[in-house]
């Protein structure tokens, strides 16, 4: 496993890598393959926030933390991503049974709730618009979110507002 540390705003010290890539390591249990992990560090009002993200061949397991200490904020990032490989472990046993690169022995078993129902599909036209569209049509509508066609990429995107308020576009390839 291979961990990438970046700072933003943040000045991380030796024995704070040190002890990041230590813990992270402890998941390296549960994949077979070098995966990467991207550990960004930032300083956030007054908080030190860690974000985390596997990308295990297309399966992307992301925990973000916020405290007042760094070593506080990746304990429990660590926390979250393990819990994240137990809840999936029936789903990515299912979807990737000719996958190699997960190793599930390692998973603990935790409570599974009930399988995933599906109680609602809509079906929506895609409109072509520009990002500042998508958003105003997504205030319009007090929604979180909204799936649009963008008139510059030609390719189907959502626009969201963060939590603090502000806006992110996800573009999709194919």
């Amino acid at each position: 496993m291979k961990v990438t540390i970046t700072s933003r705003n943040f000045n991380a010290s030796e024995h704070l890598k040190d002890t990041i890539e230590k813990k992270i390591q402890k998941l390296s249990k549960y994949f077979s393959d070098d995966i990467v992990v991207n550990i960004m560090l930032s300083s956030e009002k007054g908080n030190d926030k860690v974000e985390a993200t596997i990308n295990a061949k297309g399966t992307i397991f992301r925990a973000e933390e916020t405290a007042s200490a760094a070593y506080d904020a990746i304990d429990r990032v660590i926390e979250k991503l393990s819990t994240q490989m137990s809840r999936y472990k029936t789903k990515l046993q299912r979807k990737h049974k000719e996958h190699k690169e997960f190793m599930f022995t390692e998973l603990p078993d935790i409570e599974q709730a009930d399988d995933i129902r599906v109680v609602k599909t809509k079906k929506l036209d895609l409109v072509p618009m520009s990002v500042e569209e998508a958003v105003i049509q997504m205030e319009l509508m007090e929604h979180n979110f909204f799936i649009f066609l963008d008139v510059e990429t030609d390719a189907v995107s959502v626009a969201y507002k963060r939590k603090n308020a502000d806006y992110g576009v996800i573009e999709t390839t194919y």
